[in-house]
């Protein structure tokens, strides 16, 4: 289940306005909310930073509308990353 953002707000962040889209939708969402975690090293909710959560819309915008090109780049969203990626020791 989604834990940044809602199936709503990414419908509406891709214009989607059919709920046909909605399980594809929601894993989408979902890988994205779990490479964004992994990147950044933290975990996110509802009231996690805007960047995060725009990296992941971005994220799942990409995967949508390219379903047949692969996976996303994190290199799409890395500027968005960076300032909140936990110190590697």
């Amino acid at each position: 289940m989604p834990q940044s953002l809602t199936l709503a707000e990414a419908r509406a962040f891709l214009r989607v306005s059919d709920a046909a889209e909605d399980a594809v939708l929601t894993i989408l969402i979902d890988a994205a909310e779990a490479r964004v975690a992994a990147a950044a090293g933290v975990a996110l909710t509802a009231a996690s930073p805007a960047p995060l959560r725009l990296a992941v819309l971005t994220l799942v915008a990409h995967a949508y509308e390219h379903r047949d090109a692969g996976e996303p780049s994190l290199a799409l969203v890395e500027p968005w990353l960076t300032p909140y990626r936990k110190a590697r020791l």
